[in-house]
């Protein structure tokens, strides 16, 4: 039985296959009660990038919510969860979460996870960055948005794109309170064993 809820954003970035991973990594945990919901653009995004299906995700979710859906249980605060990831998140969609513009189920969604003191992680998939991007970033951390691009450590020395990929996850499920073993910690295994040298 879950033992939480989470909200799982998809926007229309490069790097659906984050938002697809991060889906099935909550699956396997087994005590996640999981609200998708994915932009329009995403699911173009989707088809292209890893054909699939915003169907072939539902799978993966307890529940699908329309985007154009203002009037979902996740559009609420009252409807308690433990906060909400955006995986991959568009430059549009964290402009709008850091401005407010909550005209779509998902950046309302992002919205009421700010207002109610819930976690926010917004994984942004863009580069290079230009000042505004730099600026809308800055101003969603300020209201309470943690910004996580998926800028892969290599102190684990990964082995594939799938390890590369883990990471991300990894680092997101730390900042929920997650236990996971997606990577190796430095100063765990390998990482501990390693000789100490000079400058």
């Amino acid at each position: 039985m879950a033992s939480r809820r989470l909200i799982v954003g998809i926007t229309g970035a490069s790097g659906v296959i984050y938002g697809v991973r991060f889906l099935e990594r909550l699956r396997q945990r087994g005590d996640t009660e999981i609200h998708l919901v994915m932009t329009d653009a995403a699911k173009v995004t989707l088809a292209h990038e890893v054909g699939a299906t915003p169907q072939s995700l539902a799978g993966a979710a307890t529940v699908l919510h329309s985007v154009e859906n203002m009037a979902a249980s996740i559009a609420s605060g009252s409807f308690r969860t433990a906060g909400m990831v955006v995986i991959p998140c568009s430059m549009k969609t964290l402009s709008a979460v850091a401005h407010c513009q909550g005209d779509n189920l998902l950046v309302r969604a992002a919205d009421v996870c700010l207002k109610e003191r819930r976690p926010l992680v917004l994984v942004p998939r863009e580069t290079p960055l230009h000042l505004g991007h730099l600026r809308a970033m800055a101003a969603a951390a300020e209201i309470g948005a943690l910004i996580v691009p998926p800028m892969p450590g290599f102190y684990f020395r990964p082995k594939t794109i799938d390890d590369l990929i883990d990471h991300t996850i990894g680092k997101i499920f730390d900042l929920l309170g997650f236990d996971h073993q997606l990577f190796e910690r430095w100063g765990e295994g390998r990482a501990a064993r390693r000789p100490q040298g000079g400058d």
